[in-house]
C-alpha cells in the first residue's frame, strides 16, 4: 500500500477505486448466477419448465431483500447504540464546528452528530443516504485523544461518506444475506423431508440439495468479498483523512492509542513520559493501569510512554509473525492496525518532501 512519490500515489488510489469496482462488479455477477439457480429449482420443483414469470419473481424478491435491509439497517443501529445524546453547536461547539469544517472541505452534508457512552474509543457512520447519514463518536474517543488525532479521526469518517460507502457496503452487504436465506431454506426443505409430486420428484430433490449447496458457496464467496470491500474502503478512507488533514501522522497516532493503548511519538520528536489519555488517573483506576501496562511491557521497549519508530517497527515484526492474525485477516472489516499505520507513515514522509499537492484531498 505504499508509495514513493505523487505518481505512484495517485497510482494507489486508482488500484484501490479499481479494486473497489471490481469487487461490486463481481457481488453482482454472483447474485445473477444465484438467481439464476432459484429459477432452475422453481422449474424443478414446479415442473413447469420455463416457469412464466419466474426470473421476474426471483429478482424481485432479490431486490426486496436489499431494500428491506437498507430500510431498516439504520433503525438497527441507532438500536444498537448505548446511551446516545446528540451534539449540537452548543453542547459540544468544537466538535460540531469540526464535523462541520470538515464535511465542507469534502463537499458532503452534514451528518447527524451523536456521542455514545461506549467505553471503547471508536467513531463510525451509517445511514441510508449520505444526505441523511449520522456519525457516532464515543464518548471514550473523547476522553482518550487529543483534539488533532480526534479531527483525524473525523476526517476518516468524512472520508467515508465522500466515498459513499455507507450505501455501497449496505447494499453489498445484502448479497451474501441472500445467498444465505436460499442457502437455510434449501435445507431445511431437506430436514423436514420435503416430498415432491410426478415423475421428476426425485429430480427435483436433487436439485434443491444441490441449490443449496451451491447458494451456501456463493454466501462464503460473497461474504470474503464483502469483507474484502470493506478492508478496501477503509484504506481509502484512511488515505482521505491523511490527505484533508495534511497530516497523516495524526491518524496514524489515533489508530496506535486505539489498538496498542498508547501514544506514537513523532520521530523527531524527544520523549515526554507518559501521556495522560487515559479517563481518569491511571494510578486510581486499577484495570486501566494493569491493561496500560501490560501493552507498554510487549511494545514500549524503553518504558517512556510513547512509542518511537524502533518500537513501532518491533510491534509491527510481532503482528506480521502472527500466523493466526494473518489468517484472521481475511475475515476482518477492517485491515491489520500496523498495514494502515505504515501507509499513512509513508504518506507522511511525501507531505515532508512536497511530493503532494496542497489540494491532494480533492482526489482522494
Amino acid at each position: 500500500m505504499g508509495w514513493s512519490n505523487i505518481a505512484s500515489f495517485m497510482g494507489s488510489l486508482g488500484a484501490l477505486r479499481r479494486g473497489s469496482l471490481l469487487t461490486v462488479v463481481l457481488l453482482f455477477a454472483f447474485l445473477s448466477l444465484l438467481l439464476l439457480a432459484i429459477v432452475a429449482i422453481v422449474d424443478y420443483v414446479f415442473q413447469a419448465h420455463a416457469f412464466p414469470g419466474g426470473f421476474a419473481i426471483v429478482v424481485g424478491i432479490a431486490l426486496f431483500f436489499i431494500l428491506f435491509e437498507w430500510l431498516i439497517s439504520p433503525a438497527i443501529v441507532r438500536w444498537a447504540i448505548r446511551s446516545r445524546e446528540p451534539v449540537t453547536a452548543e453542547s459540544n461547539p468544537w466538535l460540531y464546528n469540526t464535523v462541520q469544517e470538515l464535511t465542507r472541505q469534502a463537499g458532503v452534508p452534514m451528518p447527524r452528530i451523536w456521542v455514545s457512552g461506549d467505553s471503547s474509543p471508536n467513531a463510525f457512520v451509517f445511514g441510508r443516504t449520505v444526505a441523511s447519514s449520522e456519525l457516532v463518536v464515543t464518548q471514550a474517543l473523547l476522553q482518550r485523544l487529543n483534539q488533532d488525532e480526534i479531527r483525524a479521526v473525523l476526517a476518516h469518517e468524512i472520508g467515508h461518506l465522500r466515498h459513499r460507502d455507507v450505501v455501497i457496503v449496505t447494499l453489498m452487504s445484502a448479497i451474501p444475506l441472500i445467498a444465505y436465506v436460499i442457502a437455510r431454506f434449501g435445507f431445511e426443505m431437506m430436514r423436514s423431508g420435503v416430498r415432491t409430486r410426478g415423475k421428476g420428484g426425485g429430480q427435483a430433490v436433487l436439485v434443491i440439495i444441490l441449490s443449496a449447496v451451491a447458494s451456501y458457496a456463493i454466501y462464503l464467496v460473497t461474504q470474503m468479498l464483502v469483507l474484502y470491500l470493506s478492508r478496501t474502503r477503509e484504506y481509502y478512507a484512511d488515505a482521505y483523512s491523511g490527505a484533508a488533514t495534511r497530516d497523516p501522522h495524526q491518524l496514524a497516532s489515533a489508530l496506535t492509542k486505539i489498538t496498542y493503548g498508547l501514544s506514537l511519538a513523532p520521530s523527531d520528536s524527544e520523549p515526554t513520559g507518559l501521556r495522560a489519555f487515559m479517563i481518569g488517573d491511571p494510578v486510581r483506576a486499577s484495570a486501566d493501569y494493569d491493561e496500560l501496562t501490560e501493552k507498554m511491557n510487549a511494545y514500549d521497549l524503553d518504558k517512556d510512554g510513547q512509542i518511537d519508530a524502533y518500537e513501532l517497527q518491533k510491534a509491527i515484526e510481532v503482528e506480521k509473525k502472527s500466523h493466526w492474525r494473518r489468517a484472521n485477516e481475511l475475515f476482518g472489516t477492517h485491515p491489520p492496525t500496523y498495514k494502515r499505520i505504515l501507509m499513512l507513515e509513508e504518506m507522511e514522509e511525501e507531505l515532508k518532501k512536497g511530493g503532494l499537492p496542497p489540494n491532494i484531498y480533492q482526489f482522494v
